[in-house]
């Protein structure tokens, strides 16, 4: 290595993270709950009656007709000067008649206040559906959190939401 004055020649110049790609771990659950803080019940493997999005597995949220709220999470980062995109597949199925049980979608981004960029109830399709939201670009790494937080109320019917291929998608 030669050194000129402060400059260093013949030192490999380190390239910034590429602002491409999916960081989301086990973004379609296939390994159960690994990447995830979930509870116990909360990652199913589907059958042919409730096939997943993709693969063989998804997140099932409520569905019990118990009044408690479930939550699964995962948090990663986002290199700087990277744009961020959430996407995710969800579907509801459902005996409720009236609003109560829901399912909000929460994105945290270090540096910003945490925003619920969904809110999903009964009347959601029944089909695997896709949601989108863009986040902005900071120019210093960040930390961001996905959740999915599913609320239902005793009594007031069943509603069981499902989610699938979750992506936090880098440009």
């Amino acid at each position: 290595m030669l050194v000129a004055g402060s400059l260093a020649v013949g030192q490999p110049v380190q390239a910034a993270p590429a602002c491409t790609g999916q960081i989301v771990p086990n973004h379609s659950f296939e390994r159960g709950s690994t990447g995830w803080t979930a509870g116990p019940r909360t990652v199913v493997v589907a059958d042919q009656a409730r096939p997943a999005h993709t693969g063989r597995a998804y997140a099932a949220l409520a569905g019990l007709d118990v009044t408690r709220t479930e939550v699964v999470r995962t948090t990663v980062t986002v290199p700087a000067g990277c744009n961020v995109t959430l996407g995710f597949w969800a579907r509801v199925s459902t005996t409720e008649t009236a609003r109560g049980d829901y399912l909000n979608v929460g994105l945290s981004i270090t540096g910003t206040p945490p925003k619920t960029l969904f809110s999903l109830t009964f009347d959601h399709s029944q089909q695997w559906q896709q949601h989108t939201s863009v986040a902005g670009v900071s120019a210093t790494e960040r930390t961001a959190t996905v959740s999915f937080a599913a609320s239902e109320t005793a009594g007031n019917g069943v509603t069981a939401f499902d989610v699938d291929d979750v992506t936090l998608t880098l440009s």
